[in-house]
């Protein structure tokens, strides 16, 4: 009977009933969803994946220190002191005998340790009186910025020095004095954002459904103000490997026996010219973890903001 009625209405019926079956048989078109297409942005940049590299592998040195080290960093051997990079001590030995490239490895966990800890406590602290200053605004906002200003004021290592003197060397003081004298760029950025945001009208509409300040400033202000931040922590997770490693080789950061970029190259200063390996690994260590950080953040941020690039 269906073919009657097909070869009734002709051929063109036919050949139109065929396609709109083929077409509802179709899958639809995958979603690309706003994260999606941040990670597309974010790995069509070179550098950035460079620089992602680069971290991942700071972080798998710093979980795997004791399987890639080739020798405690802490054992000395007098009778082999300053010796040149070979196949038995891959980058020498400083002047107590002790590995270089052991002490390097274990450097990585310091530094992934104060860099990340250090920017996370500052984050925690700007982000909530950032929030507070922009979604507030008035007083609030006035109280905040001025403590802001009072710390913008302290250069970060002198800042830094004070802290330590008053609770004495170590990791943990040391990320607490990174962090202190950083949360105040976080509170204006995340401040700015929030400024813009906090007049658009799903914001208006929250409000006028009753939604509370916490819901409102965490489930509609904070997602759409964090980007400038993301971008700004990987920036400032390299700088507080420079400022760590800065504070230990002035000799006021962690002990001198811990394994730790810093302290390696404060020993070798007195044999600049002499045994330059001794700076040269643990300098190209902090050069290629801050690179690898400043990689990233740039790709973040153009990831995050097209409209920068």
């Amino acid at each position: 009977m269906t073919e009657l009625t097909e070869s009734a209405q002709g051929p063109d019926a036919a050949t139109a009933s065929t396609a709109a079956a083929n077409n509802t048989a179709e899958p639809a078109p995958a979603r690309i969803t706003q994260w999606g297409e941040i990670r597309h942005r974010y790995m069509a940049n070179k550098l950035a994946v460079v620089g992602l590299v680069l971290v991942g592998l700071l972080f798998i040195v710093a979980a795997a220190a004791p399987l890639i080290a080739t020798h405690d960093p802490y054992a000395q051997n007098l009778g082999n002191t300053l010796a040149d990079p070979s196949g038995e001590h891959w980058f020498g030995t400083d002047a107590l005998g002790r590995d270089q490239f052991s002490r390097i490895i274990y450097g990585s966990r310091i530094a992934v340790i104060v860099g990340l800890a250090s920017i996370f406590l500052a984050c925690l602290i700007g982000c909530i009186l950032g929030a507070l200053s922009g979604y507030f605004g008035k007083a609030v906002d006035s109280v905040i910025m001025r403590i802001a200003d009072i710390f913008f004021a302290f250069p970060l290592l002198i800042g830094a020095i004070v802290i330590i003197l008053v609770m004495g060397r170590g990791v943990l003081p040391v990320i607490v004095s990174l962090a202190v004298f950083s949360w105040a760029t976080v509170a204006r950025l995340l401040r700015s954002s929030i400024l813009s945001v906090r007049e658009m009208d799903y914001v208006t509409a929250a409000k006028a459904l009753g939604a509370s300040t916490t819901r409102i400033i965490l489930r509609h202000i904070m997602p759409n103000s964090i980007a400038a931040v993301m971008s700004y922590v990987s920036f400032s997770v390299g700088t507080a490997v420079v400022a760590e490693a800065s504070l230990s080789f002035l000799g006021i950061g962690v002990s001198p026996e811990v394994p730790e970029w810093g302290n390696m190259i404060s020993s070798a200063r007195d044999f600049l010219g002499v045994k330059d390996f001794l700076w040269v690994y643990p300098s190209s260590a902090i050069v290629l973890t801050v690179l690898g950080f400043v990689f990233v953040g740039d790709g973040l941020r153009d990831a995050l903001d097209p409209k920068l690039r």
